[in-house]
Formats: structure tokens, sequence, C-alpha cells
């Protein structure tokens, strides 16, 4: 790990309305950790874009938000595997004309597709898994910088992976893709340290998602929490109290 390490304060809970008139945007808003974050987002009082490929999925989470008693989220659907720079430029050139403003990104979208040898790997499942967790992130962030960097204060919160076990055996294009990821976070924190724009990693503990289940055949991921501490782990990325975790690693995982 490069990258300096943070803590969130203990027994730190969001304040009501501490992202009150900032619009944020979250990919890969219908998995575990994307859907945990967007209500998350919504009870701090932000204008929430849920982004994903599958509309349906999307329009569920909206459903479910609104039935919740949650703010209406906005429905941007968005396949980070396909999208080329002029669809993220879109999606920037809407969120400046619907908003005038964009104050936060979480990059919860993730691609992963087993655990799998080097020798057998498919070069298919390689490049998405780096596409989709390293160059989909970058070509998003960037399309938004100018957006992010004329808020008074805004965030790109990437989501990284337990770097112990990303090195080991097996891990693949996932493993990599999140060893860059990281890298991209350093480099993108002292390209911007002086501007508004802070750039974040953040480093959940285990959590009960589709992703672990997938990852850690045989294990009771029900024994795991719900990813929503690691959601309110963003909001406080995402909110001027961040400011503290500006250009490190919010380290979430149990001391040993």
């Amino acid at each position: 790990m490069t990258l300096p390490m943070a803590q969130l304060p203990a027994d730190w809970s969001p304040p009501a309305h501490s992202l009150a008139g900032r619009v944020i945007l979250v990919t890969g808003a219908y998995g575990g950790l994307g859907a945990a974050v967007a209500r998350a987002a919504a009870r701090a009082d932000a204008t929430v874009v849920i982004t994903g490929r599958r509309k349906r999925q999307l329009e569920q989470l909206y459903d479910a938000m609104v039935s919740e008693g949650l703010p209406e989220p906005v429905i941007h659907p968005l396949d980070m595997e396909a999208a080329t720079p002029r669809d993220y430029e879109a999606l920037a050139e809407g969120l400046e004309r619907d908003f005038g403003r964009l104050d936060g990104i979480v990059h919860a979208a993730a691609s992963f597709n087993g655990l799998t040898p080097l020798a057998v790997h498919k070069p298919d499942d390689w490049l998405r898994a780096l596409h989709v967790n390293v160059s989909a992130p970058f070509a998003l962030t960037q399309a938004c910088m100018a957006l992010l960097t004329q808020a008074p204060d805004s965030a790109a919160v990437f989501v990284l992976d337990d770097p112990a076990l990303m090195r080991r055996a097996h891990w693949g294009g996932y493993g990599v893709s999140k060893a860059a990821l990281e890298r991209m976070v350093e480099i993108l924190h002292q390209e911007t340290e002086g501007t508004s724009l802070r750039a974040h990693a953040l480093l959940p503990a285990p959590m009960r998602t589709t992703l672990r289940r997938a990852a850690y055949f045989g294990e009771d991921t029900m024994q795991h929490p719900l990813p929503d501490a690691t959601a309110r782990a963003a909001i406080y990325l995402l909110g001027g109290q961040g400011r503290e975790a500006r250009g490190a690693a919010l380290d979430l995982r149990v001391p040993a």
C-alpha cells in the first residue's frame, strides 16, 4: 500500500443535512455498496445521481428509495464497460445543464469474474476488469473534472480492496486493477492538491455483497455486515470533514 492510511473518527455518523445542496454521482448504484451509498447520500440530503448499465435495476432502486421516504434520486443509465469518452462527456454535460454543479463521485462499480490462475485467465475477463475498475473511473472523473473543480469543495472516492489479498495468486485482473486504481488516486491527489477537488480511496472491511460471495466460496457471508457502514464512511469523505483524509486511504478494516 503506497497511500497513507486514515481512520474514521470513533463513533462518527453523518450529521443531518451534511450533504445538503450537493450533487453526488454514484456508479454501480444498484450493487450492494452502490445502493447503500446512494441511500446514505440521500439521507444526508444530497441530490443523488445513480448510474449503472441496467435501467430496470436503477428503476427498482429509485422505487425502493422513494418508498423509504428518501429524496428521489436521478437515474442516468451508463454502461461502464461499453461507454465511450463521448458518453462520459454527455453525462457531465447533463449534470451541468440540470444542476449546474457536481460535488462528488463515488466509484462503486466493479468487475470481478472469480478467482482464476493467470494461465487460464480469459483475456476478455482481464480486459473487462482493467477497463471497468480503472479506465472507466479515470474517463468519468476526467469528463467531470471541470464541474468538480468549480465546486467550492468536492471529492472523488475510489473503492479499493484489501491489498494483502490483491497481490496473492488467482486474483488476476481484479487484483491488478485495484493496485492500479490505488496508484491513480495517488497521482490524482498530487495533481489536484491545490484545487477544491479531493481524491480519496476507501478501503472497506468485509461486507455482505455479491462480490464477496463470489470471491470467498464456502464462506458464510451472512456473518459480515451489510455495506451500510462503508456507505457512511463514503459520506464522511464526500463532506467537508473528509478533508482530513485527503489523498489517503480511509481504512475501515478491523485492526489485527
